[in-house]
Protein backbone atom coordinates (compact mmCIF):
# COMPACT_ATOMS: atom_id res chain seq x y z
CA UNK A 1 0.00 0.00 0.00
CA UNK A 2 1.20 3.44 -0.79
CA UNK A 3 1.95 5.64 1.78
CA UNK A 4 -0.13 8.43 2.79
CA UNK A 5 -0.09 11.73 0.46
CA UNK A 6 1.85 14.74 1.81
CA UNK A 7 0.38 18.30 1.62
CA UNK A 8 0.95 21.59 2.27
CA UNK A 9 4.49 23.11 3.00
CA UNK A 10 7.17 23.01 6.14
CA UNK A 11 9.00 26.19 4.71
CA UNK A 12 8.22 29.85 4.44
CA UNK A 13 4.71 30.66 3.05
CA UNK A 14 6.59 33.42 1.14
CA UNK A 15 8.55 31.48 -1.01
CA UNK A 16 6.64 28.54 -1.22
CA UNK A 17 9.45 26.18 -0.61
CA UNK A 18 9.47 22.60 0.76
CA UNK A 19 13.35 20.68 1.51
CA UNK A 20 13.17 17.44 2.35
CA UNK A 21 16.16 15.00 3.94
CA UNK A 22 15.71 11.58 2.69
CA UNK A 23 16.12 8.98 0.14
CA UNK A 24 14.31 10.75 -2.95
CA UNK A 25 12.79 7.19 -3.81
CA UNK A 26 11.16 6.53 -0.34
CA UNK A 27 9.99 10.60 -0.43
CA UNK A 28 8.48 10.55 -3.50
CA UNK A 29 6.70 8.10 -3.04
CA UNK A 30 4.34 9.87 -0.17
CA UNK A 31 3.83 12.88 -2.36
CA UNK A 32 1.23 13.60 -4.00
CA UNK A 33 0.27 12.88 -7.78
CA UNK A 34 -0.53 14.61 -10.34
CA UNK A 35 0.61 18.20 -9.17
CA UNK A 36 4.27 19.13 -10.33
CA UNK A 37 4.65 21.39 -13.62
CA UNK A 38 7.98 20.24 -14.18
CA UNK A 39 10.84 18.03 -12.34
CA UNK A 40 14.83 19.91 -13.25
CA UNK A 41 17.22 18.43 -10.77
CA UNK A 42 21.08 17.77 -11.13
CA UNK A 43 21.52 14.51 -9.84
CA UNK A 44 24.90 12.43 -9.15
CA UNK A 45 26.74 11.48 -12.47
CA UNK A 46 28.45 8.23 -11.45
CA UNK A 47 31.56 9.41 -12.69
CA UNK A 48 33.45 8.40 -9.76
CA UNK A 49 32.72 4.72 -9.78
CA UNK A 50 36.91 3.73 -9.66
CA UNK A 51 37.29 6.33 -6.71
CA UNK A 52 34.73 4.79 -4.93
CA UNK A 53 36.05 1.12 -5.74
CA UNK A 54 39.04 2.34 -3.68
CA UNK A 55 37.08 3.80 -1.19
CA UNK A 56 37.78 7.32 -1.92
CA UNK A 57 34.96 10.03 -1.32
CA UNK A 58 34.04 12.57 -3.90
CA UNK A 59 36.41 15.03 -2.79
CA UNK A 60 39.28 13.13 -3.51
CA UNK A 61 37.44 13.86 -7.95
CA UNK A 62 35.92 17.25 -6.92
CA UNK A 63 37.55 19.38 -4.82
CA UNK A 64 41.09 20.20 -5.15
CA UNK A 65 40.78 22.71 -2.39
CA UNK A 66 39.43 20.07 -0.09
CA UNK A 67 41.67 21.39 2.82
CA UNK A 68 40.82 25.01 2.45
CA UNK A 69 37.05 24.69 1.56
CA UNK A 70 35.86 21.42 3.28
CA UNK A 71 32.61 20.09 1.65
CA UNK A 72 30.98 17.51 2.57
CA UNK A 73 30.76 14.40 0.46
CA UNK A 74 27.60 13.49 -1.95
CA UNK A 75 25.57 9.89 -2.26
CA UNK A 76 25.71 8.13 -5.80
CA UNK A 77 28.83 9.39 -7.30
CA UNK A 78 30.41 5.97 -6.82
CA UNK A 79 27.61 3.54 -8.59
CA UNK A 80 28.48 1.57 -11.51
CA UNK A 81 26.10 2.49 -14.57
CA UNK A 82 23.31 -0.29 -14.56
CA UNK A 83 22.61 0.62 -10.64
CA UNK A 84 22.68 4.26 -11.84
CA UNK A 85 20.25 3.44 -15.08
CA UNK A 86 18.28 1.38 -12.90
CA UNK A 87 17.74 4.07 -10.12
CA UNK A 88 17.40 7.11 -12.92
CA UNK A 89 14.36 4.89 -14.15
CA UNK A 90 13.00 4.73 -10.61
CA UNK A 91 13.02 8.38 -9.87
CA UNK A 92 11.79 9.44 -13.26
CA UNK A 93 9.30 6.71 -13.02
CA UNK A 94 7.95 7.85 -9.85
CA UNK A 95 8.03 11.64 -10.92
CA UNK A 96 6.37 10.97 -13.97
CA UNK A 97 3.04 10.12 -11.53
CA UNK A 98 3.93 13.32 -9.59
CA UNK A 99 3.77 14.84 -12.65
CA UNK A 100 0.84 16.34 -14.61
CA UNK A 101 0.60 15.84 -18.56
CA UNK A 102 2.37 18.04 -20.11
CA UNK A 103 4.70 18.52 -17.58
CA UNK A 104 8.52 18.48 -18.54
CA UNK A 105 11.85 17.24 -16.80
CA UNK A 106 15.00 18.24 -17.71
CA UNK A 107 18.19 16.70 -15.90
CA UNK A 108 21.87 17.58 -15.90
CA UNK A 109 24.37 15.01 -16.95
CA UNK A 110 28.07 14.59 -18.27
CA UNK A 111 28.88 12.57 -21.38
CA UNK A 112 29.60 8.84 -19.90
CA UNK A 113 26.36 8.77 -18.69
CA UNK A 114 23.96 10.66 -20.98
CA UNK A 115 23.04 7.22 -23.57
CA UNK A 116 22.07 5.66 -20.15
CA UNK A 117 20.02 8.94 -18.96
CA UNK A 118 17.87 8.75 -22.18
CA UNK A 119 17.71 5.25 -22.11
CA UNK A 120 16.03 5.56 -18.54
CA UNK A 121 14.42 8.78 -19.19
CA UNK A 122 12.37 6.94 -21.68
CA UNK A 123 12.25 3.45 -19.81
CA UNK A 124 9.78 5.76 -17.11
CA UNK A 125 7.32 6.72 -19.73
CA UNK A 126 8.65 10.59 -21.06
CA UNK A 127 8.91 11.61 -24.11
CA UNK A 128 12.53 12.53 -24.67
CA UNK A 129 12.32 15.53 -26.37
CA UNK A 130 16.59 16.84 -26.56
CA UNK A 131 19.75 17.70 -25.27
CA UNK A 132 20.75 21.39 -24.29
CA UNK A 133 24.51 22.38 -23.43
CA UNK A 134 26.04 24.13 -20.44
CA UNK A 135 29.18 25.75 -21.92
CA UNK A 136 31.11 26.20 -18.46
CA UNK A 137 33.44 28.45 -20.36
CA UNK A 138 36.37 27.23 -19.07
CA UNK A 139 38.17 23.82 -17.96
CA UNK A 140 41.35 22.01 -17.46
CA UNK A 141 43.57 21.73 -20.69
CA UNK A 142 44.53 18.40 -21.96
CA UNK A 143 47.37 18.21 -25.21
CA UNK A 144 46.31 16.67 -27.91
CA UNK A 145 42.15 16.50 -26.87
CA UNK A 146 38.91 18.41 -27.19
CA UNK A 147 38.29 20.42 -24.09
CA UNK A 148 35.70 18.97 -21.37
CA UNK A 149 34.00 22.02 -20.67
CA UNK A 150 30.62 20.84 -21.49
CA UNK A 151 27.67 19.54 -19.38
CA UNK A 152 24.38 18.50 -20.91
CA UNK A 153 20.85 19.05 -19.96
CA UNK A 154 18.80 15.85 -21.61
CA UNK A 155 15.06 17.07 -21.44
CA UNK A 156 11.79 15.58 -22.32
CA UNK A 157 7.68 15.60 -21.56
CA UNK A 158 5.02 13.81 -19.50
CA UNK A 159 3.07 12.69 -22.78
CA UNK A 160 2.11 16.10 -25.36
CA UNK A 161 3.76 19.14 -24.98
CA UNK A 162 1.53 22.06 -25.82
CA UNK A 163 3.25 24.96 -28.62
CA UNK A 164 0.56 27.21 -26.74
CA UNK A 165 2.18 27.26 -23.24
CA UNK A 166 3.40 30.58 -21.79
CA UNK A 167 6.97 29.98 -22.13
CA UNK A 168 9.73 31.53 -24.22
CA UNK A 169 12.03 30.23 -26.52
CA UNK A 170 14.98 28.81 -24.88
CA UNK A 171 18.42 28.82 -25.97
CA UNK A 172 20.51 25.25 -26.93
CA UNK A 173 23.49 26.15 -25.05
CA UNK A 174 23.51 28.41 -22.07
CA UNK A 175 26.88 29.95 -20.93
CA UNK A 176 28.03 30.11 -17.44
CA UNK A 177 31.40 30.27 -15.68
CA UNK A 178 31.65 27.69 -12.76
CA UNK A 179 30.62 28.30 -9.50
CA UNK A 180 33.59 29.40 -7.34
CA UNK A 181 35.42 27.02 -5.51
CA UNK A 182 35.91 29.25 -2.53
CA UNK A 183 31.71 29.95 -3.04
CA UNK A 184 30.22 26.71 -3.04
CA UNK A 185 28.37 25.48 -0.55
CA UNK A 186 28.52 21.91 -2.71
CA UNK A 187 31.52 20.28 -4.07
CA UNK A 188 29.47 19.95 -7.75
CA UNK A 189 26.97 23.03 -6.79
CA UNK A 190 25.43 24.63 -9.98
CA UNK A 191 25.19 28.17 -10.93
CA UNK A 192 22.56 29.95 -10.09
CA UNK A 193 21.89 32.01 -12.93
CA UNK A 194 22.09 28.85 -14.79
CA UNK A 195 19.19 27.36 -13.01
CA UNK A 196 17.62 30.67 -13.44
CA UNK A 197 17.42 30.28 -17.30
CA UNK A 198 16.62 26.33 -17.43
CA UNK A 199 13.99 26.86 -15.07
CA UNK A 200 12.19 29.22 -17.67
CA UNK A 201 10.94 25.62 -19.21
CA UNK A 202 8.86 25.72 -16.37
CA UNK A 203 5.08 27.26 -16.74
CA UNK A 204 5.33 30.53 -15.19
CA UNK A 205 3.51 30.27 -11.69
CA UNK A 206 4.37 26.23 -11.51
CA UNK A 207 5.80 23.57 -9.28
CA UNK A 208 8.78 22.10 -9.20
CA UNK A 209 10.40 19.43 -7.76
CA UNK A 210 14.00 18.52 -7.55
CA UNK A 211 14.69 15.05 -6.28
CA UNK A 212 18.79 15.82 -5.87
CA UNK A 213 18.08 18.92 -4.35
CA UNK A 214 22.10 19.21 -3.05
CA UNK A 215 22.86 22.78 -1.72
CA UNK A 216 19.23 24.16 -3.08
CA UNK A 217 20.49 26.25 -6.15
CA UNK A 218 17.36 24.88 -8.08
CA UNK A 219 14.88 25.70 -5.35
CA UNK A 220 15.83 29.37 -4.68
CA UNK A 221 16.15 30.09 -8.42
CA UNK A 222 12.21 28.94 -8.32
CA UNK A 223 11.36 31.10 -5.71
CA UNK A 224 12.98 33.95 -7.56
CA UNK A 225 10.92 33.13 -10.30
CA UNK A 226 7.38 33.01 -8.21
CA UNK A 227 7.54 29.21 -8.72
CA UNK A 228 7.03 26.53 -5.89
CA UNK A 229 9.65 24.49 -5.40
CA UNK A 230 9.79 20.77 -3.44
CA UNK A 231 13.80 19.60 -2.86
CA UNK A 232 15.13 16.08 -1.64
CA UNK A 233 18.45 15.68 -0.45
CA UNK A 234 19.76 12.28 1.22
CA UNK A 235 23.19 13.88 3.02
CA UNK A 236 21.73 15.35 6.43
CA UNK A 237 24.50 17.92 6.17
CA UNK A 238 24.40 18.89 2.69
CA UNK A 239 19.91 19.07 3.50
CA UNK A 240 20.75 21.18 6.52
CA UNK A 241 23.19 23.58 4.36
CA UNK A 242 20.12 23.52 1.45
CA UNK A 243 17.28 24.45 4.22
CA UNK A 244 19.27 26.69 6.28
CA UNK A 245 20.18 28.48 2.65
CA UNK A 246 16.31 28.64 1.51
CA UNK A 247 15.24 29.68 5.56
CA UNK A 248 13.02 27.17 5.51
CA UNK A 249 12.28 24.03 8.25
CA UNK A 250 14.33 20.68 6.91
CA UNK A 251 11.59 17.65 6.76
CA UNK A 252 13.03 14.87 7.51
CA UNK A 253 12.41 11.35 6.21
CA UNK A 254 9.56 9.24 7.95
Amino acid sequence: MRPAAVHGYEGSPATGIRMYRGDALRVMRRLEAGVYDAIITDPPYAAGVSLAAKGAGTATKYCDNKRANPLPDFDGDGMDQRTWTLLMADVLREGRRLCKPGAVCALFIDWRMLPSLTDAMQRAGWIWRGVAVWDKLTSRPQKGRFRQQAEFIAWGSAGRLSVNRPVPVLPGVFRHANVAANERLHQVQKPLELMAEVLKICVPGGRVLDPFAGSGSTLLAAARLGLTADGIESSPAIAQTAADRLGVKLTEEV
